[in-house]
């Protein structure tokens, strides 16, 4: 029933309404657009990082197997109060990496940068003492005892390890070439994180270890870090992120195999995505999972950590205490350490559940985006408020899960708010629109009835405008015609103030009678008032109502003439004349000057009626069509009787007081 009140409402402001409606729509939507095209770093990719954040947060966890995934060596406050404050000494540290090559990792990964030689040692203190002390055979003897970057090398020589470097603007020494990168296909498109140099480690650690990759991180455009690189570009030099290095050694590769036409790069046996960026969209991992993948470097120096659980799997040596520095935001901790980022990375990579963003994810989001303004627009158009929002967040909520099971499923990130947001400002506006027309409608429609029925009615039609089919519609009706006897000559010999006091005086008599027995007061014409009963609204046993009505307004009016105020005035007797039947009821006028009414043979006849009251020598007259369906009241025949337009009728009075 609401699609049909709004139907009417609609009709009635035609299609300049529609388009109104829809013009504000596209307006609302269109000027939306424009902000987050002028601001998108404060809208679009902040809402839409923020909606991938939480739906990978809470979506269902992505790991790897627990005895392949990586582990975490963390030189925490406990490791710093035990082993004294950063940096190391790096025999302290060799010992470290000793000691996890003892277990046999898959991959041994420093998170850190070890640039220059080890200057914090006591060997390296001592040779400086003598030197400044003028013992030179002491410093000699100083010097030729075993180096700590030499131990922590041969450390590193035991296991497949992975060493870490920053870019940099400056160079402050040579990177030897990184891991090979093969192309299959034409030459990729890719545009790197790139620097002119790097903050390399220092050289006889470099030789020693098996790889070297990219620890740099950016925080990106909010603060928050979500991607690392797969590879970098220094100079002219392509190099592998410190995570795609990792997993090179873990799964044994010789090579990264970059599969141009595909956009992806195998790393031995993952296929892993490889955007325009080439970029690693990471999976973060929440600080209370951390300690299922963390050790402290005290514990494994003091053996507390047994070397069986570095067995088979990469392990990544960084700094956790928030004093060493090195913390950043991530879509799930306010302070992650670099190596717990690169821990998420890794994971990530050896789920091989990537999250991508398609090439053509701006298209689904443009399309989606206008189909969701133009729902809006259509259903703010075509339906009452409530439905035509609810409609629209139905819609949205579809994309939204739509774009939520690319991301959890497919591991698409596609925006699952900035469409529903353009949408919800054109169906804000929209539905403002329509609201301030359906307010607009209701009191038109109170205002076209308010002078005909009464308030209960119509209270009722402006609740309901369905109720009324103003564009016309055919409905039976029992039409009552009134007229004063004489009013003519009457209106001739009185002053015309006089005049006019009086016809108000009677017409809000017999209009207020009309509207208590549920008629609806159709026209005033001169001295004559036209009702009809059984619209706009249905009124079952309309028939019986408009006989009674006529008794009601003859004894009235019988009472209106003797009161002494009208006595002298010589007020005719109403006449009035009854007929049932079907006529075409609606609006019919022009411009503003439209009005509810009836047109047909029944109208027609009632008139006619009305004027052979004269003739006959009665007061009320009734067709004999309302007459077969008044019960529980006597009638007179009034015999088969000539009526202009309709031929000889059955005529009836009806006889106040007496029942059948």
């Amino acid at each position: 029933m609401a699609w049909q009140a709004w139907g009417m409402i609609q009709r009635g402001f035609s299609g300049t309404r529609r388009r109104r409606t829809v013009l504000v729509a596209l307006g609302a939507g269109a000027l939306l657009a424009l902000v987050l095209a002028v601001w998108p770093d404060q809208t679009v990719l902040r809402w839409r990082a923020s909606a991938i954040d939480r739906l990978l947060v809470h979506g269902p966890a992505v790991r790897p197997e627990p005895s392949t995934a990586p582990l975490v060596v963390e030189i925490d406050r406990a490791s710093l109060r035990a082993l004294g404050p950063w940096p190391w000494p790096r025999d302290v540290l060799a010992d470290l990496v000793a000691r996890i090559a003892d277990g046999q990792p898959q991959v041994l990964v420093l998170d850190m940068v070890l640039a220059g030689p080890d200057r914090g040692s006591p060997a390296t203190l001592a040779r400086q003492l003598a030197e400044r002390a003028g013992e030179p055979e002491l410093a000699a003897r100083i010097a030729a005892l075993p180096a700590p970057d030499d131990k922590l090398a041969a450390a590193l020589g035991a296991a497949p390890a992975v060493l870490g470097f920053l870019m940099s603007d400056e160079t402050s020494g040579e990177l030897p070439p990184g891991a090979p990168i093969l192309v299959s296909g034409a030459p990729p498109r890719l545009a790197p994180w790139h620097a002119a140099g790097a903050l390399p480690p220092y050289a006889p650690l470099m030789e020693a270890a098996s790889g070297l990759g990219a620890g740099s991180l950016d925080p990106g455009f909010d603060d928050v870090v979500r991607r690392v690189p797969l590879f970098v570009s220094v100079g002219q030099t392509l190099y592998a992120g410190l995570a795609a290095e990792t997993v090179r050694l873990a799964q044994a590769a010789g090579a990264f195999v970059v599969q141009s036409e595909a956009g992806r790069v195998r790393i031995g046996r993952l296929d892993v995505p490889l955007g325009y960026a080439a970029e690693l969209s990471i999976r973060s991992a929440p600080a209370a999972t951390w300690a299922l993948r963390t050790v402290s470097a005290a514990d494994v120096l003091s053996g507390a950590v047994a070397p069986a659980r570095f067995a088979g799997r990469p392990v990544l040596v960084g700094g956790g205490a928030p004093e060493l520095g090195g913390l950043w935001r991530t879509a799930t901790e306010a302070a992650a350490p670099s190596v717990q980022i690169q821990a998420d990375a890794v994971e990530t990579l050896l789920t091989g559940r990537v999250p991508v963003r398609p090439d053509w994810a701006w298209a689904v989001e443009l399309a989606a985006g206008l189909g969701l303004i133009a729902l809006a627009a259509l259903a703010a158009a075509e339906l009452p408020p409530v439905i035509a929002f609810a409609l629209y967040l139905a819609g949205a909520a579809a994309y939204a899960g739509a774009a939520a099971g690319a991301l959890l499923l497919h591991d698409l990130m596609i925006d699952p708010v900035t469409p529903a947001m353009v949408g919800l400002a054109a169906a804000a506006m929209a539905g403002l629109v329509a609201f301030s027309d359906t307010r607009r409608a209701a009191r038109a429609m109170r205002r076209r009835f308010e002078r005909h029925l009464a308030p209960a009615v119509v209270a009722r039609i402006a609740e309901r405008p369905d109720l009324v089919r103003l564009e016309g519609e055919r409905r039976e009706v029992t039409a009552l015609f009134t007229d004063i006897e004489g009013f003519t000559t009457l209106s001739d010999r009185l002053d015309p103030v006089v005049l006019v006091a009086l016809l108000d005086r009677y017409f809000e008599l017999v209009t207020r009678l009309m509207v208590e027995h549920g008629g609806m007061v159709d026209k005033i014409v001169g001295d004559a008032v036209h009702a009809i009963f059984n619209a706009p609204l249905d009124l079952p046993g309309h028939e019986r109502h408009a006989v009674l009505c006529g008794f009601a307004i003859a004894e009235a009016t019988r009472a209106f003439r003797a009161a002494p105020e009208n006595a002298a005035l010589g007020l005719g007797r109403t006449r009035i004349g009854i007929e049932t039947g079907r006529v075409v009821v609606g609006e019919v006028g022009a411009g503003a000057k439209l009005d509810y009414t009836a047109h047909g043979t029944p109208m027609n006849t009632a008139a006619r009626l009305e004027a052979l009251n004269k003739d006959l020598g009665t007061t009320i007259c009734v067709g004999p069509i309302c007459r077969s369906r008044v019960e529980g009241i006597a009638f007179r025949p009034l015999g088969l009787v000539e009526v202009r337009g309709r031929g000889p009728l059955e005529l009836f009075e009806p006889l106040a007081g007496e029942r059948v």
